[in-house]
């Protein structure tokens, strides 16, 4: 049971932080009635979108919530009242329901990069638009809400530059911050996770950035025991996955060697925000959370 609990721990991580851009959305050709050619016909704008993530979700009902007829069942999303009134065509981690998502009649669906492929490549198969994305950094979000932006026609600026005042504070005195996100096996993200990004972006010493070896997902690495006592962090940010993972890092031999716990400068992360983006809410928080520390 344990070796399967990691596995989902991994797969989760795999789903939301996978290396790749906002995709450029699929067309599918449709024939025009009474004639004998194909023609490709491109809508100028979508105006009845279902997303399949929360975090795309999200972003179309902020850049115009008229536009956005479907969204996955998500807690994230069940915390807004208005939001939660909309069809949700799927919920935790099961596939799509195809047959509402048809019912609402939508000229694009934006779905996960890997996740959603399967039913993305049905959809276009009905000559239903589809776009794909994941997010890795601070960059491929503002491209995505570019690209929303774009296909539904809203003015994406005052939704960028919000995002910009999240990320305001830099650290002045950089001390070592190591993230460990499990504890069987001890994962930590590097540069190329949105977690490593997103320290980035506050310019923390990630003990981790640089890191490479063995892991099930790029962007995260593997750490024994004797690296993470090699990297002795200052600070320890932990991720709490709801699995318990934390209380088992701190009954490890090396927790009371390292300097972060002895001085007392441990934190806790919830999982959305710092390793799933999951929406702007949940990376409003955990980069108000980023501020306390370099403040």
């Amino acid at each position: 049971m344990r070796s399967l609990r990691n596995w989902v721990i991994i797969t989760l991580i795999a789903i939301f932080t996978v290396a790749c851009n906002p995709a450029i959305p699929s067309q599918s050709t449709a024939p025009i009635a009474n004639s004998p050619q194909t023609t490709e016909v491109k809508p100028t704008v979508a105006s009845k979108v279902v997303a399949l993530t929360s975090l795309s979700a999200d972003i179309i009902y902020r850049l115009d919530k008229t536009k956005l007829v479907g969204i996955p069942g998500s807690r994230l999303l069940r915390e807004n009242a208005e939001i939660s009134k909309i069809t949700q065509v799927s919920e935790g981690q099961t596939p799509p329901n195809l047959e509402k998502i048809i019912a609402l009649k939508p000229d694009l669906v934006i779905g996960a990069t890997g996740f959603h492929d399967q039913v993305l490549e049905k959809l276009k198969g009905l000559g239903i638009r589809t776009m794909t994305s994941s997010i890795t950094s601070w960059k491929s979000l503002e491209e995505l809400t570019k690209e929303i932006a774009t296909e539904i026609k809203a003015e994406p600026t005052a939704l960028i530059k919000s995002y910009q005042s999240l990320i305001a504070q830099k650290a002045t005195k950089p001390d070592s911050t190591l993230v460990l996100v499990s504890s069987q096996p001890i994962l930590a993200p590097n540069k190329n996770s949105w977690a490593g990004d997103l320290l980035t972006q506050f310019q923390i010493n990630n003990a981790a950035a640089e890191l490479q070896g063995q892991s099930p997902q790029r962007g995260y690495i593997t750490l024994s025991a004797e690296k993470v006592l090699e990297a002795n962090p200052k600070v320890l940010i932990l991720v709490d996955m709801g699995d318990g993972a934390i209380n088992k890092l701190k009954e490890a031999p090396f927790w009371n060697k390292l300097d972060a716990v002895t001085s007392d400068r441990v934190y806790t992360f919830d999982y959305y925000g710092l390793v799933n983006p999951g929406s702007i809410e949940a990376i409003s928080k955990a980069c108000s959370k980023l501020q306390s520390l370099v403040s």
